[in-house]
């Protein structure tokens, strides 16, 4: 977003009408207050690239059971495997969290065509946990998790654990770009750039895992899956406002 106001030099008011477009259209707009100093405002944005350092993904265990305390206990013997499965791979317990709990009723299946009543037959019981580790464990913590009993996996994200010098790298690089702008928009404005009368951040940009559908960890043990990480990108953009000379 570009924007500088202030009077023109040798520039007619044609009315109140004709001035109230030159303000409303266009990416420059010219204020008609003479005590309003000339200014021009430029939105800059900035962009860092850092490979991730940590996986996060979810994983679990759903069971089923004539009853809901058999199923509830069935899914409770396994999720402690689970549970025993990540300690032993040395995941702390500050980076495992529940992240979804549930138990449903099992209906019998009716004959296609066939009215038949709704009857329940079992209970299933679904216990999830999102887990984050350092991203050169991930292959091996999953392996380990279905070799434990977890019996579904979630996608996979990834993330940076300290993001803090990344966004200082972005946003000196907004800085840069709006400074960059400012300059170009004032010589072909012909004017030049004054002292810095205020600078806003924007907001920054960190990326999120996300969690995609829960997928059924039905296969033969195998080797540790490998992960590729690729390269996270952080921004974060700033808004500075220049006087004119």
């Amino acid at each position: 977003m570009e924007r500088f106001t202030g009077l023109v030099p040798g520039r007619a008011v044609l009315g109140g009408a004709v001035l109230a477009c030159a303000v409303l259209i266009g990416p420059a707009a010219y204020a008609a207050g003479p005590d309003m100093p000339r200014t021009l405002t430029v939105t800059g944005t900035g962009t860092a690239k850092a490979a991730p350092d940590e996986a996060n993904f979810s994983a679990g265990v759903v069971a089923q059971g004539a009853t809901a305390s058999q199923a509830l206990a069935a899914n409770s013997r396994a999720m402690n495997a689970v549970f025993a499965s990540l300690k032993h791979q040395g995941v702390p317990e500050r980076a495992i969290q529940t992240s979804g709990l549930s138990l449903s009723p099992q209906y019998q299946t009716c004959k296609p065509n066939v009215a038949c009543p709704q009857k329940i037959v079992g209970y299933e019981v679904s216990n999830t946990v999102a887990v984050t580790v350092a991203l050169e464990k991930a292959g091996p913590v999953l392996d380990a998790l279905v070799a434990s009993g977890a019996n579904q996996i979630g996608g996979i994200g990834f993330s940076i654990h300290d993001p803090k010098p990344l966004l200082a790298e972005a946003r000196g690089e907004a800085v840069k770009d709006a400074r960059a702008r400012a300059g170009t928009i004032a010589q072909a404005a012909g004017v030049s750039l004054g002292p810095i009368l205020s600078i806003q951040e924007g907001g920054s940009y960190v990326p999120r895992p996300v969690y995609r559908t829960m997928m059924k960890a039905d296969f033969a043990p195998a080797p540790p899956p490998p992960v590729a990480g690729g390269e996270e990108s952080l921004s974060a953009n700033v808004s500075i406002t220049w006087a004119l000379n």
